[in-house]
């Protein structure tokens, strides 16, 4: 337990560095997109914007620029994201990106402990061809099927798409459970099927749009075979 005398002599102190978005889409005819960060501290603040791979896809797509940049309070700082596909692209790609706030250190009052906590806002980034209609409902194209006592997705599709992982088979209402919050194009998952389950007719997923946000469940049909 912390002595109730040291509790009251120390303060947290909390960066505040915003994206304007929730997400971060970079379209290939562009070659670049750009989004600003503000700070919302009353202190100056480091921005530092890290690029980070996903375990499926390890290709060096993009850089930031800057990657680290003073914020003055209340200032906003343009970072851009630079495409470097050495291809055309086929379909859409997912990376994340972290902005963290980097506040300076204070001077300590004898008699006082201070706490700095830096804040990581950690954000998907979607790179997206050149000539691919952006589509509102993606998940809508996913394939489930049932066999062998396995639950089977396939995205067939072009697009990322994003759900929460947590998946019911119906009309019993079986839980289970999707590996990550998304799928990527191509991407296969296979899940074992309780036993009562195995006569489920449908699956009902909680899809979120391209900016994360959650839209209302759907039902999607299941069929006796992968395709």
């Amino acid at each position: 337990m912390v002595p109730l005398g040291l509790m009251s002599a120390t303060s947290a102190l909390a960066d505040g560095m915003l994206p304007e978005t929730s997400v971060v889409i970079v379209y290939e005819e562009k070659g670049e997109a750009a989004v600003k960060v503000r700070n919302s501290d009353a202190r100056p603040s480091l921005l530092n914007v890290t690029l980070q791979d996903i375990p499926e896809d390890g290709e060096p797509l993009l850089f930031v620029t800057p990657p680290v940049s003073r914020v003055e309070p209340g200032e906003s700082q343009l970072v851009r994201f630079i495409l470097r596909n050495a291809e055309p692209l086929k379909f859409q790609r997912l990376r994340r990106v972290v902005f963290e706030g980097i506040p300076p250190k204070n001077k300590l009052e004898p008699g006082r402990a201070t706490v700095a906590v830096n804040i990581r806002q950690n954000l998907p980034v979607i790179v997206h061809p050149k000539g691919l209609p952006m589509q509102r409902e993606p998940w809508k194209g996913l394939a489930w099927s049932i066999a062998n006592g396995e639950l089977t997705v396939r995205n067939d599709t072009p697009y990322v798409v994003r759900m929460g992982q947590e998946i019911h088979l119906l009309p019993m209402m079986s839980s289970l459970k999707v590996p990550a919050a998304y799928l990527l194009p191509g991407a296969v998952h296979s899940l074992p099927v309780p036993e009562a389950a195995r006569t489920a007719t449908s699956v009902r997923l909680y899809p979120a749009t391209v900016y994360g946000f959650a839209v209302d469940a759907y039902d999607a049909p299941l069929t006796a075979a992968v395709r």
